[in-house]
């Protein structure tokens, strides 16, 4: 099926959903109310039988909408994507439909979107933190976080570790990350340029 097939198509049942610019393989924006009739179609009569991935985008502060989702879905039979953005609902809490229902695969992928950057996917099954821990105040993936990071009561002793510290920077402390531009991969690994924090963590105690 033809890009062109593809979006003449998807105009047609949907009105408002439109052509995207995009440099690897047909993308549209889509409104909120409508992702997941899109998918769905996309599933059941073009044979997008495949969720590859789900991610949130954070336009920043500015923007209104401020936060969108992205997915990406693939025809294993044609071997072809399509990518879909539909903006957030809402900008200090920004909410958008769960697909889980039509790609059971969304299940984790959303609630990364969620600890990642605070969106909440309506009607998911099961939405909870899948990297922080529940009760982390912070979305780390959000523009206005800190690349340093922010000191963060650790909740309990097993999480602390053997250091015993209940207060990091989290997630990762000390940026910005440089990487040395020379020498083979496995020695380019990238540090912080500041790893103060890291050397207080790991000091005995007297």
């Amino acid at each position: 099926m033809s890009t062109a097939a593809t979006s003449l198509d998807l105009e047609k049942r949907f009105p408002g959903v439109t052509p995207r610019d995009s440099a690897d393989c047909p993308a549209f924006n889509v409104p909120t109310a409508d992702i997941v009739r899109v998918l769905t179609a996309l599933r059941d009569d073009f044979g997008y039988d495949m969720l590859v991935d789900i991610a949130g985008i954070d336009w920043g502060e500015s923007a209104s909408p401020r936060f969108a989702v992205a997915y990406h879905v693939l025809s294993t039979e044609k071997a072809a994507y399509v990518r879909l953005v539909a903006p957030c609902s809402g900008d200090a809490e920004p909410s958008i439909p769960s697909v889980a229902g039509v790609y059971p695969a969304a299940d984790w992928h959303e609630r990364e979107a969620y600890d990642m950057f605070g969106i909440r996917f309506e009607g998911h099954p099961d939405l909870r933190r899948i990297l922080m821990w529940e009760g982390y105040p912070y979305h780390p993936l959000r523009k206005d976080f800190p690349l340093a990071g922010i000191e963060t009561d650790l909740p309990d002793d097993e999480v602390a570790g053997e250091t015993g510290v209940r207060v990091k920077p989290a997630p990762m402390a000390g940026g910005p990350f440089v990487a040395p531009q020379a020498g083979h991969m496995t020695s380019r690994e990238p540090r912080a340029r500041d790893e103060s924090w890291n050397e207080k963590s790991e000091k005995p105690a007297d």
